[in-house]
């Protein structure tokens, strides 16, 4: 597994290497030795807590979600389909703040990401079907969510499809300017 630095700070992009063979393949999605090694942190893969999954459809934009307090660690992969995956910092201390950067993250290559604390995350299925596995370090708590519209013209996400769908609370999310004033 290759890890590597991104645009923003404390970002990592994994890369795993598949097998491939006249069965299909084999590739291991998380090596927690390696992702220790490469961050200096012992133990860090332990404090993963949650696993969850989404399926989406073609066109379907599902964010974007950040957490206040604490924050949020998260690695997520795309272990079907392809998704156009979004993050922008949010912590107003990083070097890299109010950044946005895109990857595509698909079950072609299977690279994931290592999101630490503070930032916002959301995706598109680019694909007919997506399915999106995500690994968190805190249980979710709903009083800690914070959104921002997915189009919001100070951000300007180059999302590459119409949008198929989103749900009405990402639809509602407030502005970029409304949660800057508020961290």
């Amino acid at each position: 597994m290759r890890i590597d630095e991104t645009e923003l700070d404390g970002v990592l992009l994994l890369s795993p290497t598949p097998f491939r063979d006249e069965r299909g393949l084999f590739t291991r999605t998380f090596d927690a030795e390696i992702f220790e090694n490469h961050l200096g942190r012992p133990g860090l893969s332990a404090s993963f807590v949650q696993d969850s999954q989404s399926r989406s459809s073609q066109g379907v934009i599902r964010g974007l979600h950040g957490r206040s307090g604490a924050g949020e660690a998260k690695l997520v992969r795309c272990a079907n389909g392809a998704i156009f995956d979004v993050l922008i910092d949010i912590r107003r201390q990083s070097s890299t703040w109010g950044g946005v950067q895109t990857f595509v993250l698909d079950d072609v290559d299977y690279r994931h990401l290592y999101i630490p604390p503070g930032f916002l995350h959301g995706f598109q299925a680019l694909s007919t079907t997506a399915d999106v596995c995500y690994r968190i370090d805190r249980p979710h708590d709903p009083a800690e969510d914070l959104g921002v519209v997915y189009n919001d013209p100070d951000l300007a996400v180059p999302w590459p499809l119409p949008v198929s769908a989103i749900s009405a609370r990402d639809a509602g999310a407030g502005s970029w300017a409304d949660l800057i004033s508020h961290l």
